[in-house]
């Protein structure tokens, strides 16, 4: 049986050693989108009501002191719609939600065609 999540509240066991997470093609990562209010969570896991992209149902996501707080985080992308926005996060544009992300360690792993200028 499922039960709706009435408060984020929860608390995890400590930082996690490997968190692996995507971008997606406006640079959220984790449910964490642009101009959400989930961006300022302090709390370990905030809901996401209003997605910024499919599918459009509420969602829960890590927040950015749980990732921050990872040994180390690996991004995989892939597909030449994300070409600018990787650039953009590697330039650190931190309107982007992804290029917020501050973990002991970052990896990005990109196919060519994302990772082409």
């Amino acid at each position: 049986q499922v039960h709706p999540l009435r408060s984020p509240d929860i608390e995890l066991p400590g930082s996690f050693d490997l968190i692996l997470l995507g971008i997606g093609p406006d640079g959220h990562t984790a449910s964490l989108f642009p101009g959400d209010p989930a961006l300022e969570a302090s709390g370990p896991i905030a809901r996401v009501d209003e997605p910024g992209l499919p599918p459009y149902h509420p969602r829960l996501t890590f927040t950015y002191p749980v990732l921050d707080s990872a040994r180390a985080i690996v991004f995989l992308v892939g597909g030449a719609d994300k070409r600018e926005i990787v650039g953009r996060i590697l330039a650190g544009d931190e309107s982007l939600p992804a290029a917020r992300v501050r973990a002991r360690e970052t990896f990005l792993i990109a196919d060519e065609a994302a990772a082409s200028r």
